[in-house]
């Protein structure tokens, strides 16, 4: 995933486990968090719901789960914890762009309209 978001010229910062993620969104400011849904010690739906619990900026933060569980449940699992769109494993570039894009220009999935130029997108990954 670093690859391939360095590829895509975005600014990124990687943690361990949800417990991380939850304290770099408090550290610095993020535009979109790709979260992916197994880590150790507190998991991607657990470290979601403690982002948004947060209140406040992180109420509105863009948080694309990472997920090798692409099915129906497993995407309604994801936004039932608050997240707002997904990526399926193996990670496909052009599936990766397109979710950050969406998350820069505010759409969900499937969304067309106000589309802004790319730019490089600050991302904080937990894996």
């Amino acid at each position: 995933m670093g690859a391939l978001l360095t590829k895509q010229g975005h600014d990124f910062d990687m943690v361990a486990n949800g417990f991380e993620a939850v304290a770099a969104v408090q550290r610095q400011s993020y535009d979109v968090v790709l979260m992916d849904m197994q880590m150790p010690d507190m998991d991607g739906v657990e470290a979601t719901q403690a982002i948004r619990a947060l209140g406040g900026r992180y109420a509105n933060l863009p948080i694309v789960a990472v997920t090798a569980n692409a099915m129906a449940d497993d995407r309604e699992r994801c936004r039932a914890a608050g997240m707002d769109d997904h990526v399926a494993k193996p990670i496909d570039a052009n599936a990766l762009a397109a979710a950050l894009q969406r998350a820069a220009d505010g759409r969900p999935p499937g969304g067309t309209a106000g589309a802004r130029q790319p730019s490089t997108v600050p991302v904080s990954v937990a894996r």
